[in-house]
């Protein structure tokens, strides 16, 4: 028997870093998906197999010495075995850059508890989300579990540290062109950066949080009005702020300028200093966008909101 569930990745559309200080992020999920296929097998082990390597152990290992990308999998197959005399195979495919910032591990973890639970009885979003974000603990100890929740539900989220998440209920009509700058870079580092910054301009940061604050809250009820242009004018202004607080290089920036040229704005996504840029357009102005990154020979791709969230089948 074999159990198969889908979950998209996502983007940050404001409010990177500036969340970490309690100010409101506005996330959306993507239509770009991880597919995670499980079943059961008579031999006692776990196997992992993805285009980024395989991954077979036996049941009951230390998850602390497991030194593996594909640890969250083998997490969540050992805990719905338990005791059991069987073992599980799993296998994963993603259309998601890995690496990029866009949310490809929190995917992984959503569709790999859902493909894996589902093997042992039906089981509801809310506790898929909940061995999700306990997977992705394995490998990223800090998570707020936004990523997880948006990979969950699907749609536009807004999250804040003190009141956590709320699905936006609207259905913006736009579209995005997400280019990879493909500079490694690390989220760590990032938000260490913007830590400095704030403790050597207490002050200015204060003032920048207050600005991205009064920024969210109008871009909230820009999307229920569907003003994409406006909404573009603060992705812009946005992208400002990021470059203030030190987590932009030259690179991102040329990304950027093209993306400004046909689209309504452009910015990071994510903790900056490398990964994604992505620039919002419609049906008017999206190949035009995607040309111009093709000409300079970025990777890009256009995506939609995914309004669907975590599919099993």
């Amino acid at each position: 028997m074999k159990s198969k569930a889908s979950a998209p990745g996502k983007v940050i559309l404001f409010g990177e870093h500036f969340v970490v200080y309690g100010i409101k992020s506005i996330l959306c999920s993507i239509n770009k998906r991880v597919t995670v296929t499980a079943e059961k097998t008579n031999e006692r082990k776990i196997s992992i197999n993805s285009e980024i390597g395989k991954l077979v152990l036996e049941p009951n290992e230390s998850i602390s010495e497991i030194n593996s990308p594909l640890k969250p999998f083998y997490y969540l197959a050992n805990k719905a075995i338990k005791d059991q005399n069987i073992g599980l195979k799993i296998q994963i495919e993603s259309e998601i850059p890995l690496g990029a910032g866009l949310g490809s591990s929190s995917a992984c973890c959503v569709a790999g508890a859902a493909a894996i639970f589902k093997l042992f009885g039906e089981i509801s979003k809310e506790k898929i989300l909940e061995i999700a974000i306990e997977a992705e603990k394995t490998i990223y100890q800090n998570t707020s579990g936004a990523d997880c929740t948006v990979s969950t539900y699907g749609g536009l989220m807004e999250y804040d540290k003190n009141n956590g998440f709320r699905k936006i209920e609207d259905e913006p009509n736009f579209q995005l062109v997400i280019a990879n700058s493909n500079i490694e870079h690390s989220t760590e580092t990032m938000v260490c950066r913007v830590k400095e910054f704030e403790n050597k301009n207490k002050e200015k940061f204060h003032e920048l949080s207050n600005l991205e604050s009064n920024l969210v809250n109008d871009v909230l009820k820009l999307i229920k009005e569907n003003k994409i242009k406006e909404i573009g004018e603060k992705i812009n202004q946005n992208q400002k702020f990021l470059e203030e607080i030190g987590i932009s290089n030259e690179q991102l920036e040329t990304m950027i300028k093209i993306g400004q040229k046909t689209s309504y704005g452009a910015k990071i996504t994510g903790s900056g200093g490398g990964g994604c840029i992505f620039a919002l357009t419609n049906e008017s102005n999206l190949d035009e966008t995607i040309k111009e990154f093709v000409n300079k020979e970025y990777e890009c791709f256009a995506t939609k909101i995914d309004f669907k969230g975590l599919n099993t089948f």
